[in-house]
This record gives structure tokens, sequence and C-alpha cells, in this order.
């Protein structure tokens, strides 16, 4: 496994009656064990770069663990078939894992593969601290947007990952974390974040993805006012959204945006000075 995220391997690239032989670039997907106290819990197909900040992340955005003080210990351990990461977790969150235990059985792109019964869905998201609000505007999201395409360099190389960006309020990226899986990408920023003790309450998130639901239900469950995408939402993720009083913006590119979900009180400003 290469440790820059991808592969090389020789190819035919046909244009018209013209054939040539080229190296191509190819983005790496392994299956990625996640171990609690010598217990498996989770296989996620993931490109095997950052793992620990993933682990950290997953753990933190999937409920496992309050906070990364919880988490006491991360091994990264390749094998044939695959990379183990193994974490050695509190006692209260091992027993709380156990007792609402589920194995998934990660694909990329999705976030409930492997769930037993339409019951264990955690779809009830925790509302944000009402004093937790970012007001987008077009200068912020053309400079989150340019930057963002400058530090994608696994994208550049293979063109099959999506990426998941830190922004401070004014737009400027802070860290950028890539994978074949958009939920893995945030997952890694997220952990990155929480092991540098950052605050989750004076930046947004910016996606080079669709906005999917579990994309915002990890946002809420870690208080992050706003979440930005490149693609559509879909109906759940702005369900979610507005339930949290996450800030949902999607289509951004350039300098436009639409906005999905905002505060309460920015909904019934924006209303009164429509009527006046």
């Amino acid at each position: 496994m290469a440790e820059r995220g991808y592969i090389t391997r020789e190819i035919r690239r046909h244009q018209g009656d013209a054939v040539a032989l080229e190296i191509d670039n190819v983005a790496e997907e392994v299956p990625v064990a996640l171990v609690y106290n010598d217990i498996s819990h989770a296989v996620m197909m993931a490109t095997p770069l950052d793992l620990e900040a993933f682990a950290v992340g997953f753990s933190l955005t999937e409920g496992i663990v309050d906070s990364a003080r919880e988490i006491y210990d991360v091994e990264v351990e390749p094998g044939c078939d695959g990379i183990e990461v193994r974490l050695n977790v509190s006692q209260r969150a091992f027993m709380a894992m156990k007792e609402r235990r589920r194995t998934l059985a990660g694909r990329t792109g999705c976030g409930v593969c492997g769930i037993e019964s339409l019951a264990l869905l955690d779809l009830v998201p925790e509302p944000l601290a009402a004093a937790r609000t970012i007001a987008p505007s077009a200068a912020m999201i053309r400079q989150a947007s340019d930057a963002l395409r400058a530090r994608q360099h696994l994208m550049a190389a293979t063109g099959g990952v999506h990426a998941a960006a830190w922004c401070g309020p004014d737009g400027q990226l802070r860290a950028v974390f890539e994978d074949v899986g958009r939920h893995n990408a945030l997952d890694k920023l997220i952990g990155h974040l929480a092991r540098a003790r950052e605050s989750f309450g004076d930046g947004f998130v910016f996606l080079s993805s669709r906005a999917s639901y579990e994309l915002v239900r990890k946002a809420a469950r870690m208080q992050i006012p706003m979440l930005a995408t490149i693609s559509a939402p879909t109906s759940l993720a702005i369900r979610i959204a507005e339930q949290a009083g996450v800030r949902l913006l999607s289509f951004c590119r350039q300098d436009g945006f639409v906005e999905y979900t905002s505060p309460v009180s920015v909904l019934a400003s924006d209303s009164l000075e429509a009527a006046g």
C-alpha cells in the first residue's frame, strides 16, 4: 500500500482511433477495521491515509466516545487483507458501545450499511447551542472554493476522492483531508480537530460532495454550526439540519450558493425585511 494514497498502473488510453500506453494514478480503497478494546466494531472502506485521525473522528461522530479524552491510545496495524486500527477507550465508552453494538460493513458513500433494523437508525440530532451561528457571504464561499481546489492533492493525482475542509468564519482554509468516502474525509477532519483541541464552534466545514444525511448528522453531533457542500443536498440532510439548527449551504461554487436552512432568528429577520 502506498502512503501517498494512490497506486500507479499501466493503462491504454483510447481517443478516437488512437491508443496510447500511459501510467495512471488510482486512489486506494482498502478495508479498515476499527477495533475497540480488542473487539472489532466496524469495517469501513477507506483511503489508507490519516487513519489515526479517521479513527478518532469516527469514534466521536458515531457517538462511541463523548470526547477525544476517552481515547487513550490508537495504533494502526497494516495486514495482508487490510488495516486494523486498534483503539483503547474508556470503560464507560466501551460498555456503552457493547450495549448498542451494531456491526457495520461500510462502503464508500454509505452511512447505514450493516445496520440490523430501522429502529437502530440514529436520526435525531443534538441541537446546536443558540450562540453558534455563522452568517455566510459570497466572499466567504469564493475564498473557500478557490482555496480547496488548490489543496486537493490526491484528487489532482487521481480524480477519484472527496475532500473535507475546516474553514474560518472568513472562508480561510485551516485543514483539509481527503478520502474515497466523503464521510471518511469528514471523520478524518473532525478527528484532526479534536486531537488538536480546536473549537468546533468558530468555523465551518466545506465538502467537495453532496450533502447526505450522515454528514449533517456528524456535524450536528460535533456542534459544527455550518456545513457547505459543492453539490446538492438530500431531503433527509435538510430535515436533520433543520432539527439541529445547522446552517446548510449547497451548490457552493465560485461566489454563489443555495441556503437550505438558517437559524430561526435569521429566517425571522429575513422574513420581516422582505415584508417591509
